[in-house]
Parts: C-alpha cells; structure tokens; sequence
C-alpha cells in the first residue's frame, strides 16, 4: 500500500524529455497496465495507438496546431507563430506519443437518447481510468508523462492523419519519454475542499 501511494504522490506532468528511446519492452508494459484498469461491463472501451515515428508525430501535430488556430481565429484571436512552433514541437519531439480513442464496442446500447448518452459517458470514464493507469506505470518504470486533451478539440482532424476507424473516436494522447526536467509539485486541494457536506455532515 505505501509503495503505490508513493508512486501516485510523486507522479507529475513532464513535458520536457531526453532525446533517448523509450525501449519497446517498457511501452508494452506501460500498455499493459492501461488495460488492467477499470472499465463499464468490463467492456475496456480504450484503443490505443503508439506513434514512434518522427515524422508521422510531427504531420499529426502539425495538424492539430493548425486545428487549434482556426478555432481561435472564429473567436476573432490570432496565434503568434512563436506559439504554433512550440505546440507542434511539444509533441514531434516526444520520444512516444499514446493516442487514446473510445470505442462503443462491448457497451450496452439503449433505445433512448438519455440513457445512450450516459452509457457514453460509462465508456469515457473508463478510458480515463485507464489513461491514469498509463500515467502511473510510467512514473513507476521511470519514464515521465504527460497527459493532454488536444485531439478531443479535433478528432476529425486526428482521425484524418492517422487512418482512424469511424468506430473509435480521438480521446486524448499522453506524450511519454525519459524525464529532463523535474516538475515542482503543484498545489493540491485539501481533503476537507473536494469532499461535499450533506445533510449527514461531512467526516473530513
């Protein structure tokens, strides 16, 4: 108990990695935790693609910048290309970059739009338990991570690049590599300001 509590507590964001390759053998593993995780009707919703090659992580985070750059330019907002050269350098130049996708494969289908809709929300939960799983192996094996929401911006555009299948839809990626930098630890709420108060009183 008091050595995964260890490993969740100095678990941090790294988004600065060494140039070095992340063997094989510890992305398996970090893969294989993701897929022990958590998930509705044991249905495990999550696909996963592992993108190494240099060149494909840079097409698809090229694409996503300039995603995101329309998007703003709607707002009326322009990116400064400064801005734009970090973004998709943040992620070409990540030793292995892990694109999650939800598939409804496995998840019970409903008649009705309300109860579709949470069973939608089951299979997202799920993914995002098994994301947590990756980011956990990954600090465990040494490695540092770091989880992003990018493709849930533009999942078109990610399906596009990739040659995704219509029936997996682009959750998030986790951008994983050797650590060069070691994150402060960041503020976190205390116990007694995340749990609600109810009509029983709160015990924290």
């Amino acid at each position: 108990m008091i050595e995964i509590l260890d490993v969740i507590r100095k678990r941090r964001s790294v988004r600065k990695y060494q140039p070095r390759p992340v063997q094989d053998k510890l992305v398996k593993e970090v893969l294989t935790a993701a897929g022990w995780a958590p998930s509705a009707h044991n249905a495990q919703p999550w696909r996963f693609i592992i993108l190494p090659d240099v060149l494909v992580k840079r097409e698809l985070a090229e694409a996503m910048a300039e995603s995101w750059a329309s998007d703003f330019a709607k707002d009326g907002l322009n990116i400064e290309p400064e801005m734009l050269k970090f973004r998709v350098d943040r992620f070409a130049s990540a030793p292995v970059l892990i694109i999650a996708c939800l598939s409804m494969d496995g998840m019970d289908n409903f008649s009705d739009e309300k109860r579709q809709k949470i069973e939608r929300d089951l299979a997202m939960q799920s993914v995002a338990a098994a994301l947590e799983n990756i980011m956990l192996a990954a600090h465990a094996e040494g490695l540092g991570a770091c989880w992003y929401c990018a493709p849930a911006f533009c999942r078109e555009t990610v399906r596009k690049v990739l040659g995704i299948p219509a029936d997996a839809e682009p959750q998030a990626l986790i951008a994983m590599g050797y650590p060069a930098e070691a994150p402060i630890v960041p503020n976190k709420k205390q116990l007694g300001d995340f749990c609600f108060k109810n009509k029983w009183g709160s015990k924290f």
